[in-house]
């Protein structure tokens, strides 16, 4: 037969859920985080230099389009790397203090210029990837704007 575990305090009465007493005005406490705050600074550094190079190798990749490795295709994919990595890790940084609106709006504009760069590169015309990279960004305004202002109250201030 199936049983419930016992409650940490001791056996809990049935139907009666444990916490119950608890007040609505009690503050919730946070879940405990896994990484400390050195794993925090490394990971704020790490993460967009790792995307960075994952995205300047893709740019090298779509612009040699399967030829030779060159000079030059290399040399696209470092400043491609560079400039991707800074933007990403400034904005990883000043985002968070904007507005919601301008928040989502940042990131659109840089997930589309990203995208639109990316795309120009496999040889398509520049109408085409301005208007693919233009949906993209819509799309990820939409979905960022959405998550902060159901995350975030109006002056970017985390909801609990």
């Amino acid at each position: 037969m199936a049983q419930a575990a016992p409650a940490p305090d001791g056996m809990s009465r049935p139907g009666r859920t444990p916490g119950a007493e608890r007040s609505d005005t009690d503050v919730r406490q946070r879940p405990p985080d896994v990484f400390d705050a050195r794993a925090h600074r490394i990971a704020r550094l790490a993460v967009p230099v790792l995307l960075g190079l994952i995205y300047g190798c893709w740019v090298a990749a779509d612009n040699r389009f399967g030829g030779p490795i060159t000079g030059w295709n290399v040399l696209l994919g470092v400043v491609s790397a560079l400039v991707f990595a800074v933007v990403c890790a400034a904005l990883l940084v000043l985002a968070p203090r904007m507005r919601r609106e301008v928040h989502a709006l940042s990131w659109a504009a840089f997930t589309g210029c990203a995208f639109g760069f990316l795309y120009s590169q496999s040889g398509v015309t520049v109408l085409g990837a301005a208007l693919l990279s233009l949906v993209v960004a819509a799309a990820t305004f939409a979905v960022l704007f959405y998550r902060y202002y159901t995350h975030e109250d109006a002056f970017g201030h985390r909801v609990r």
